[in-house]
C-alpha cells in the first residue's frame, strides 16, 4: 500500500462522522500523488502527510448570550488552526446553523492551500459557531458577538491567528468582535479582516472574493484563445461573491443571467441587475422573490435549478456539495465552456470529475475564491504598516495575485504530466510550498 493509501486509510478511520472533511481530504491527498510518489521515502520518514491533515490545535467552547426576550441562548464556538508553515493561521468565522466541526475542519484544511496559493505570509486556519444571525436584532447580534469573541480572543492575535468574515459574519458581526477583542486585550492591531474602513479595513475587500473570481474566471478563457465578451454566465448564489462577480462579470462584457438563494432562483435573460440585487439582499435582506416582483423581465423559481439554464460559463457561488452530478451533465449537454468555483467546495467529487472528463475547464475554489483571503493578507499589510491604499492600488494588486494563481496552477499541472487538470495544479502548487516551509522547520 503507498504512502497516500495508509494515511487516507488512517485519516477515514480517525473522521468518520466528518463526511466534508474526508471529502476534501480525499480530493486534495489523491491528487498529490505524483508528488508524494516522487518523494515518499521523504515524506514518509517525516510523516509529512500526517502532519498535515491534523490540525494544530483545535477549539470548541460555549457561547452563552441573552436574546431580547431576556432569556439566555447557547451555541458552540469552534476555531481550528490547521498550519501556520508559512505565517499566521487566517481564515473565515462562519455563523450558519449547519456549522459543526466537520466542516470547520474542511474549510481550514482547504484554507492551507488556498492561503499558499495566493503568494503571500498566511497559513490555514477556521472558525465559527451554530449561531444563525438570520432574523435577529442588532443588539442580539451584538451579545452573541461579544460572547463569541471573550473566549475565542485568547487563541488569536495579529501574528499568531488573523480571522476574517464568512458565511454570516460581514462588517456588522466583524465590528462587534473587534470591539471586544481591543475591549479586552487593550491592544488595537490587525487581529481581524474584513473591519470598517473607518478603523483599519481595506478598499476593495468587499468585492475581492467575487472580483477575483473573475479575474481567474477572465485569464482561464483569454488563455483558450477566447474573451469574456458575449459570453452567458450562470451564477448560484445571491450573497457578497455573488453579487460582485455578477457585477465583474457585465463590467468584462458577459451576461449574468442567474442568482439563487436558500428558497429558490431568479432567470433574468436580459441580464441580472445588480443595483437591484443589492438592495434586496444587502439593504432589505429579502428574498429573491422581492427581486421578480420589481424586475417584469425576471423568472422566480422554488428550489435548485440554476445549472439548467443554457450557459457558456458556470460560477457556483453559494455553498459546499450545490453543484451534483445531475447539474455536471445538464451544464455540458448545454455547451458549457468553463466552471470556475466562487464558494468552497461547491462541486461535489463525481460532478468535478464528469466535467473535466468532458473537456470542460474546471477551477476549484482553492484557487478561484482566493481573492477574498488575498485581499485580507493585503488588509494585514496595510495595518502593520498603518497605511491605507486606493481602492485602484488594491484592485490592481488583487488581479496580479489571480492572474499569477492561474499560471501557476496551470504550470504545477504541466509539471506533472496533467495539462489541464486546474483542480491538481492548485493542490500540487499550494502543497509544494506549504511541505517546503514544514521540512525546512524540522518536525513541529
Amino acid at each position: 500500500m503507498g504512502y497516500v493509501d495508509e494515511v487516507l486509510v488512517k485519516v477515514k478511520e480517525k473522521n468518520a462522522s466528518e463526511p466534508e472533511f474526508l471529502q476534501a481530504a480525499e480530493e486534495v491527498l489523491e491528487s498529490l500523488r505524483p508528488v508524494i510518489d516522487a518523494n515518499e521515502e521523504l515524506y514518509r520518514r517525516e510523516a509529512l502527510l500526517e502532519r498535515l491533515v491534523e490540525p494544530d490545535r483545535q477549539f470548541k467552547f460555549r457561547v452563552p448570550w441573552v436574546d431580547d426576550k431576556g432569556q439566555v441562548q447557547v451555541n458552540v464556538g469552534y476555531r481550528v488552526q490547521y498550519n501556520n508553515a508559512i505565517g499566521p493561521y487566517k481564515g473565515g468565522l462562519r455563523l450558519h446553523p449547519s456549522v459543526n466541526i466537520g466542516i470547520i475542519k474542511f474549510l481550514g484544511f482547504e484554507q492551507i492551500f488556498k492561503n499558499s496559493l495566493t503568494g503571500l505570509p498566511i497559513g490555514g486556519g477556521k472558525g465559527g459557531s451554530d449561531f444563525d444571525p438570520k432574523g435577529k436584532s442588532d443588539r442580539e447580534v451584538m451579545a452573541f458577538c461579544q460572547s463569541f469573541m471573550t473566549e475565542l480572543c485568547k487563541y488569536i492575535g495579529a501574528d499568531v491567528d488573523v480571522p476574517a468574515g464568512d458565511i454570516g459574519t460581514g462588517a456588522r458581526e466583524i465590528g462587534f468582535m473587534y470591539g471586544q477583542y481591543k475591549r479586552i486585550r487593550s491592544v488595537n492591531e490587525g487581529v481581524l479582516t474584513g473591519k470598517g474602513l473607518s478603523y483599519g479595513g481595506s478598499l476593495a475587500r468587499t468585492e475581492a472574493t467575487g472580483y477575483g473570481l473573475l479575474y481567474i474566471t477572465e485569464e482561464l478563457i483569454k488563455c483558450h484563445g477566447e474573451s469574456m465578451e458575449g459570453k452567458t454566465v450562470a451564477v448560484s448564489g445571491a450573497g457578497n461573491v455573488a453579487i460582485y462577480a455578477i457585477q465583474k462579470a457585465h463590467q468584462m462584457g458577459a451576461k449574468v443571467v442567474t442568482c439563487s438563494d436558500s428558497t429558490g432562483w431568479i432567470y433574468d435573460p436580459e441580464g441580472i441587475d445588480v443595483a437591484l440585487l443589492k438592495e434586496v439582499k444587502e439593504v432589505k435582506r429579502a428574498r429573491l422573490t422581492e427581486y421578480a416582483a420589481m424586475r417584469p423581465s425576471a423568472e422566480y423559481h422554488e428550489g435548485r435549478g440554476v445549472w439548467q439554464v443554457k450557459c457558456d460559463i458556470a460560477l457556483p457561488c453559494a455553498t459546499q456539495n450545490e453543484l451534483l452530478l445531475e447539474d455536471a451533465k445538464q451544464l455540458v449537454a448545454n455547451g458549457v465552456k468553463a466552471v470556475c468555483e466562487g464558494a468552497n467546495m461547491p462541486t461535489t467529487i463525481d460532478a468535478t470529475k464528469y466535467l473535466q472528463e468532458n473537456g470542460v475547464w474546471f477551477i476549484g475554489g482553492k484557487a478561484a475564491n482566493a481573492g477574498g483571503v488575498a485581499t485580507s493578507a493585503l488588509e494585514m499589510t496595510q495595518n502593520s504598516e498603518r497605511l491605507s491604499w486606493t481602492f485602484e492600488e488594491v484592485d490592481a494588486k488583487l488581479k496580479g495575485i489571480m492572474v499569477n494563481i492561474y499560471h501557476n496552477i496551470d504550470d504545477a499541472a504541466k509539471r506533472y504530466g496533467m495539462e489541464g487538470n486546474y483542480v491538481a495544479g492548485a493542490n500540487i502548487a499550494g502543497f509544494e510550498k506549504v511541505a517546503n516551509a514544514m521540512l525546512a522547520q524540522g518536525v513541529c
